[in-house]
């Protein structure tokens, strides 16, 4: 179950209708870092005049929220980008949320695997067939591989002290 907020445009108009990514910086910084490719942002998909977006809790319970589009409390708002577009009804659209919010659960948020612009990616394919821009979750990915090094090189260092071991 969504965390659900009642909408002026809780209306189940059909047609082609525009899906578009709100980013959001979520530090100062980002003025900076964005003309560097680089920046921390929040994201949430907006389809039907609401705004999906995942954020982290304590709880088993999804961590989808919907809201007002480019007013996500917290965040600085930064510009929109148009996804693409989708034939789904709002009431279609908000069975596809239904069906993330059993993967997007809020006590499984995670900055480098399960982030908000990894649930913005997930929707937006579901809704367009298109991805989300890779600069977006560019830190994440970043982060992702940094992780996956280290782990690599723990390995080899494992490996390097085991062989040291049988040598001797």
């Amino acid at each position: 179950m969504l965390c659900r907020k009642k909408l002026s445009s809780d209306d189940d108009t059909g047609g082609s209708v525009p899906v578009y990514l709100n980013v959001y910086d979520l530090t100062p910084i980002n003025g900076y870092a964005y003309w560097l490719g680089l920046g921390v942002y929040h994201s949430g998909v907006q389809v039907h005049g609401v705004e999906y977006a995942f954020g982290a809790h304590e709880y088993s319970t999804t961590g989808i929220f919907e809201g007002e589009p480019k007013q996500c409390d917290g965040f600085t708002f930064r510009k929109t980008i148009l996804i693409g577009k989708t034939e789904m009804g709002l009431a279609e659209v908000r069975a596809v949320m239904e069906e993330l919010a059993e993967e997007y659960k809020g006590n499984a948020y995670n900055l480098i695997t399960k982030n908000c612009n990894h649930f913005c990616n997930d929707a937006c394919i579901r809704l367009t067939g298109n991805p989300i821009p890779s600069w977006v979750n560019r830190l994440a990915r970043i982060g992702k591989g940094l992780i996956f090094f280290e782990m690599q090189f723990e390995h080899l260092l494992f490996e390097l002290a085991h062989l040291e071991i049988q040598m001797f």
